[in-house]
């Protein structure tokens, strides 16, 4: 199945049209590290990461597995496990996974700029838990709680996110 996200805040499963959100940097077909734009192309769903202590494991038929509080995920170029999970403490800069927010309680990784990562070239690319505001990420692409589990139920192993540059 491929999932279609649109500029102006729309996600297309199927027959479903779902509102999301995405980065404030809109989106990019040059993404850079930091810009806050989402790429523009067709990028594979890998896993689905999750918090235990706030929700049910996720229905998928995509890998999954537990985020612990010392997780994060690299986003310095500088350094060699860039655009990876890792363990905290970690001495480059990161983005911690197990955040006091809602937003990381489910998370799908994109295969964005990840095999292998070029440095600066973009990272913690997820599709995740929109704010309620939905308000833009830093390049992510976020939808509803609800509707995320949802789309969990839809996908698996060979499915890809596609985000759709704005028509001219």
């Amino acid at each position: 199945m491929d999932i279609q996200v649109y500029s102006c805040g729309l996600l297309v499963v199927g027959d479903r049209v779902i509102r999301c959100t995405i980065g404030h940097g809109g989106v990019r077909g040059d993404k850079r590290e930091g810009d806050g734009g989402t790429p523009i192309g067709q990028f594979a769903l890998r896993e689905v990461l999750y918090r235990e202590d706030r929700v049910r494991r996720p229905t998928t038929h995509l890998p999954i597995s537990i985020i612990g509080p010392d997780e994060g995920w690299c986003d310095d170029p500088s350094e060699k496990e860039y655009n990876r999970r890792i363990l905290l403490p970690h001495s480059g800069r990161h983005e911690t996974l197990y955040r006091p927010d809602s937003i990381y309680d489910i998370v799908v990784p994109l295969g964005y700029n990840d095999d292998p990562p070029i440095a600066g070239k973009g990272s913690a690319i997820f599709m995740h838990i929109a704010r309620d505001d939905y308000s833009t990420t830093e390049g992510c692409v976020a939808v509803a709680r609800d509707d995320l589990l949802t789309i969990l139920t839809r996908i698996g192993p060979g499915d890809f996110l596609t985000v759709i540059p704005p028509r001219p």
